[in-house]
């Protein structure tokens, strides 16, 4: 018990101490550049307790679950030695992690609105939820189709570098035939699925697996998933974009 609560405070002042900079120069600019009093100054002290709260609780479930659960079970897999289960669950935690990825979420809202704007699909409910549920579906799956080939970087022992590098050729050529108004949202797809909830757990089985596996090194074999889960959505998403214009 002792332990555990040490291990608590000890995340509640990293917490602290990570959002320290962002404090200063926010108090910087308002009470030395812009010379104005803090507007709201019960409601942000609130609001930032609230926030140093909720990263030492994410921080600490993260070293207390998510990390340990997804080590185990690509140890487990490894073991088992079926690759074919191994690579379900790859697909599976990668497709289930971004669904419900909050940064995704909205912005597929956010893009199915300006898509009404741009006349891209009807000003209708159904034509925003159908178009955002398409887009959040389409990010998904391309990270888990992104998290099984990096499971296969893994277990084959393929270099890292010339996967990205054709990858990004892809995303180049994908770029000059897509339609413009796309590109941008699926660059920003790759960046939105390397968030809170999928980061934890893809790292954690990357990790795992690497340690299970006789000749691979977790430093550095072990790391890379996350690069697959940011490139892939930029491709699947001006394919998404090509289907539907």
């Amino acid at each position: 018990m002792n332990h555990q609560f040490f291990a608590f405070l000890k995340a509640l002042l990293g917490s602290c101490k990570d959002l320290l900079p962002i404090i200063i120069v926010i108090a910087f600019f308002q009470f030395i550049v812009l010379q104005q009093p803090m507007p709201n100054i019960g409601d942000i002290l609130v609001g930032l307790v609230l926030v140093v709260l909720g990263l030492t609780f994410f921080i600490y479930g993260l070293e207390m679950g998510l990390f340990p659960i997804g080590e185990s079970m690509a140890q487990a897999f490894a073991k088992k030695g079926s690759i074919s289960w191994l690579l379900t669950f790859a697909f599976c935690l990668g497709f289930c992690t971004t669904v419900a990825e909050p940064s995704l979420i909205a912005v597929a809202k956010e893009a199915a609105i300006v898509a009404v704007s741009g006349g891209i699909i009807s000003n209708t409910i159904e034509s925003q939820l159908s178009y955002a549920n398409g887009l959040r579906l389409t990010v998904a799956f391309a990270v888990g189709f992104a998290i099984v080939i990096g499971v296969l970087r893994i277990i084959r022992g393929w270099p890292i570098q010339y996967l990205i590098l054709g990858g990004y050729v892809v995303v180049v050529l994908m770029t000059m035939v897509a339609p413009s108004w796309i590109i941008g949202i699926a660059y920003d797809s790759g960046g939105v699925t390397t968030s809170t909830i999928t980061v934890p757990l893809v790292t954690a089985l990357g990790v795992g697996l690497a340690s299970a596996i006789k000749g691979r090194n977790p430093m550095i074999d072990g790391f890379g998933l996350i690069a697959f889960a940011s490139l892939t959505p930029m491709i699947f998403v001006m394919i998404y974009g090509m289907v539907i214009s």
